[in-house]
């Protein structure tokens, strides 16, 4: 008879993936080369472990890229449940500021993983799909003009790219933001009640 997977063991097996994903973000931003071996010993997982996980360096770097590109988008949804639209609008582009910032720190890793040409680098698919879910539910409750794509958004927000993350970067991030959540709103009809009226006076 076939038995059932302990969840004990399940759950180990995602801490430690986890903790392997924490150590290798930190590592790898400091410096791309750092040796696979010592990511493992400083998340505290044997040789084994980590390579069942990752199996070579490659595996490992664009993983990290597409965890974070996951945690972006599953945070705005996450972000609705709590906030109205435009806040939550708001505070998923400080979200999208710290990525673009860690992915600022892990480019070089990027770089070399994709350079061989066996590993493609992942899109910001979700992310853009993130964005039209908060966008959409911004001009639903009329919060923002209501001709704005999530192409338009990413573009205008483009500017957290050229960041560098050893400078000030929290400030200039939150005027650049700023900026743009003030454009979104410009043009507004204004925020609407549960009958779909508008609540401006």
């Amino acid at each position: 008879m076939r038995q059932k997977s302990d969840p004990r063991l399940r759950s180990d097996a995602q801490r430690n993936r986890e903790r392997i994903l924490e150590v290798a973000l930190a590592e790898l931003s400091r410096a791309a080369d750092t040796p696979l071996s010592a990511i493992a010993k400083k998340a505290g997982v044997g040789q084994g472990t980590f390579y069942r996980n990752f199996p070579n360096r490659e595996t490992l770097v664009l993983e990290l890229y597409r965890h974070g590109v996951q945690q972006i988008a599953d945070s705005a949804s996450e972000l609705l449940e709590t906030r109205e639209p435009d806040q939550a609008l708001r505070a998923w582009m400080d979200h999208l500021a710290g990525f673009a910032m860690t992915k600022a720190g892990l480019a070089e890793a990027i770089r070399q993983a994709t350079s061989s040409g066996k590993a493609a680098k992942p899109g910001h698919t979700p992310v853009t799909d993130a964005a039209d879910l908060l966008l959409r539910a911004c001009e639903e409750a009329g919060t923002i003009r209501p001709d704005v794509t999530a192409d338009d958004f990413m573009l205008a927000i483009a500017g957290l790219w050229q960041l560098a993350p050893h400078d000030d970067w929290q400030s200039r991030a939150r005027r650049l933001l700023d900026i743009v959540m003030d454009g979104l709103r410009a043009g507004a009809p204004g925020r609407r009640d549960l009958s779909g009226g508008s609540g401006r006076l």
